[in-house]
């Protein structure tokens, strides 16, 4: 009995490990807003070419520290996983400098949005791609999530395209990612690898020109720009953890905290506007990722229970 609540308690801290570090993962995601904002003086893909060289040298250090020999032998003996990998690297850049440059000409509030709007278009890619016939609940929230695109674009009198890229983007970027059998830390470093030599050319010759933000100007911008590396990296680690010991239905609950942060930095720290026409495109949204977050909560408890299995005598 005492071995049994070991087990059972030991189960437990592992849980509340897994919530703790997927809870940081997501609240760090949605504070990136504020380097990004510190940095509105850099250009965004000056910014997106930091970011890429320091968070290389992050992973590095880390896959020299914990070496996933597993995954760098199937990386040799698959060149196909090579493949897409340096595809999804060409997605999550261009995610990025859209974002930066999204928060730097201040809109954050579209950024946010475009990452509201992500979980829809990734059932919708469940449809296109992977022939998946949704629930009811799910094609209402979908179709909720069509409507609100029809009102913001009415309300900015524009396709909202920074968050609908931001969006299908992003969706992409996670569809690859779930096709490759690597894991985060060693597949993030290998997507820097192919950006590297065109980040590293790119700064050498801002630095040649005289362009550089780098060394340039005061060192609390210096300061953050290294720090592009751990903003990269640690949220990543954190949600690695947190994968490994939460249920995908609870993670998937915690991914709205990310664009719920960005929204509340745009609106009260950056001093972006959210009219009411803005606004009901949001509250649309928010409707149909409760009904999304509805129906995946009923459809994981209505999941049978795994079999026990006998204790050997």
């Amino acid at each position: 009995m005492v071995g049994d609540g070991g087990v059972t308690g030991g189960v437990t801290a592992e849980r509340r490990r897994g919530v703790l570090a997927g809870l940081g993962a997501y609240t760090c995601w949605g504070l990136v807003p504020l380097l990004f904002h510190a940095l509105r003086s850099v250009g965004a893909f000056q910014v997106l070419y930091h970011r890429v060289a320091w968070s290389f040298l992050v992973l590095a250090a880390l896959l020299v520290l914990r070496p996933d020999r597993a995954g760098l032998a199937l990386l040799r003996a698959r060149p196909a996983v090579l493949g897409r990998l340096a595809l999804a690297a060409l997605l999550i850049a261009s995610n990025w400098v859209v974002y930066i440059w999204a928060v730097g000409r201040g809109s954050a509030t579209e950024g946010a949005l475009g990452y509201y709007v992500n979980p829809l278009l990734v059932a919708a890619l469940g449809i296109v791609v992977f022939g998946e016939r949704l629930r009811p609940v799910q094609l209402v929230a979908l179709g909720l999530g069509a409507l609100a695109v029809v009102v913001m674009t009415v309300a900015y009198g524009r396709v909202p395209w920074i968050a609908l890229f931001l969006a299908a983007s992003f969706a992409a970027y996670g569809y690859l990612k779930k096709t490759v059998p690597v894991g985060a830390a060693l597949s993030l470093a290998a997507e820097t690898c192919f950006l590297l030599p065109f980040s590293a050319v790119a700064l050498v010759v801002l630095q040649l020109r005289g362009d550089a933000a780098f060394t340039n100007g005061s060192v609390g911008r210096d300061v953050l720009l290294v720090t592009m590396g751990a903003a990269t990296a640690v949220p990543l680690l954190l949600f690695g953890v947190a994968a490994q010991r939460v249920p995908l239905t609870v993670l998937g609950l915690m991914q709205y905290l990310s664009p719920t942060i960005q929204l509340v930095c745009a609106l009260w720290v950056f001093g972006e506007d959210l009219p009411p026409e803005r606004l009901v495109g949001f509250v649309i949204v928010w409707v149909a990722l409760v009904l999304l977050a509805w129906d995946a909560v009923g459809a994981w408890r209505r999941r049978p229970a795994p079999t026990p299995v006998p204790e050997p005598v």
